[in-house]
């Protein structure tokens, strides 16, 4: 299932930095999350998609390096985002 346009302003409000933010990393991993989670769910249904499996890994590969980039610059921000999203470390 792909992403609403209501479910796209709902992430944005909740992680945005200020009025005009959709870019901040923070922003972008909850995204991410969100795509990762339906990617996860089609793939169980459809087990030999191998080309929604490779999007799956590069979306996972791009939010790790988010993750590690939140956590250099700003670590605080970087364990309410593993809190607010319930991701393991």
């Amino acid at each position: 299932m792909s992403m609403t346009a209501e479910r796209r302003k709902e992430i944005f409000q909740a992680f945005r930095r200020d009025e005009k933010d959709t870019g901040s990393p923070e922003v972008q991993i909850a995204l991410l999350t969100e795509h990762i989670v339906n990617i996860t769910a089609h793939l169980a249904a459809h087990k030999k998609d191998f080309h929604s499996r490779r999007g799956l890994v590069r979306m996972v590969n791009t939010r790790r390096s988010l993750l590690d980039y939140l956590k250099k610059k700003r670590p605080h921000v970087y364990q309410d985002m593993l809190k607010r999203l319930k991701l393991r470390r």
